[in-house]
């Protein structure tokens, strides 16, 4: 049984970094007041432009091609979401409106790219070559029993997901930034007599999410698929959210749930390892995850974890 729990877990810390580095993303927009539902799009945005200029710059023989479209992918990120930032805090739409129409707008405007640009409804397949390949750290990866779950034979960016959960916590907890932002997102009207400028702070807070979004899809597309389609994403930007509310809105948390969140995606890998599980059938672990993210906003729908101005529209003229 140790042996299986070695196995899988790298393939659950593959599954688990978009779900993490989407849901700092959705802690960053949340903590500020602003419900980014959008984040599945975002992801959408990012999958699509990191593997179309991917194939574009390796078709011109251009050198670290696949740093260009990660840049790209989360500028791309940042600049899509800011239709998000603009009708819920300019406009004061409705923020679950506002994002929900962004995602129905990223799955038609990808493929619709992807058929003007490659003449079908996905990019065309990059080099295996050309993606992240396994690495272990140094000396971390010596760790008795740590090192070989979490240092080990891992794409690169699972280990920049760890130091981007520890930046996001500095950034909110221990920064005089990140004070602010939290405290737009409990108090906006107490925030803005203090001087805080509330709509700026919503707005850097909504762009970064998208850009990590953004990151979080061109990651799960550069690492587990050699291109991208309508189903790359797969609803996972729905999966993220839940996993930052079942973080409880901390990046820590966000972790631990994108981890058991990705233990969950590669459970149907196993099952025929795990003679309890090897009589359900398969389909079931492939909808694991999305009615494991159903129980968990079941679950904390009634619990008050969250920021208390999310999603409640900011009036500067309200005290």
């Amino acid at each position: 049984m140790l042996d299986l729990i070695y196995e899988m877990f790298p393939i659950a810390l593959t599954s688990s970094v978009p779900l993490i580095i989407t849901g700092l993303g959705g802690v960053f927009s949340e903590r500020s007041g602003v419900v980014n539902i959008a984040l599945d799009g975002c992801m959408q945005i990012g999958g699509f432009v990191a593997a179309a200029l991917l194939v574009i710059l390796e078709g011109l023989g251009v050198p670290g091609a696949i740093w260009y479209s990660v840049i790209a992918a989360i500028i791309a990120g940042g600049i899509f979401v800011s239709i998000h930032a603009f009708a819920s805090i300019h406009m004061r739409a409705d923020q679950t409106v506002s994002g929900t129409a962004l995602n129905v707008l990223a799955g038609g405007l990808t493929i619709t790219l992807c058929e003007i640009i490659f003449g079908h409804k996905s990019t065309t397949a990059f080099s295996i070559s050309s993606i992240f390949q396994r690495v272990s750290i140094p000396v971390l990866s010596d760790i008795p029993i740590i090192g070989d779950l979490f240092f080990t034979n891992n794409y690169p960016f699972t280990y920049f997901a760890y130091v981007f959960v520890i930046i996001s916590w500095f950034i909110l907890y221990k920064t005089a930034f990140g004070l602010r932002l939290r405290s737009c997102g409990e108090y906006p009207q107490a925030s803005a007599s203090m001087g805080i400028n509330v709509q700026k702070t919503r707005w850097i807070a909504v762009v970064a999410s998208g850009m990590l979004a953004a990151l979080g899809g061109a990651t799960l597309v550069l690492t587990t698929q050699t291109y991208f389609h309508a189903g790359s994403i797969n609803g996972l930007g729905f999966v993220a959210i839940a996993t930052l509310i079942f973080g409880r809105w901390h990046p820590v948390g966000v972790l631990g749930a994108g981890i058991v969140f990705g233990f969950a995606q590669v459970l149907g890998y196993y099952t025929n390892s795990l003679p309890l599980l090897s009589a359900i059938p398969s389909q079931f672990f492939n909808m694991f995850p999305y009615v494991l993210t159903i129980i968990i906003l079941i679950i904390f729908s009634g619990k008050n974890f969250g920021p208390k101005a999310s999603g409640e529209i900011y009036d500067p003229g309200k005290r």
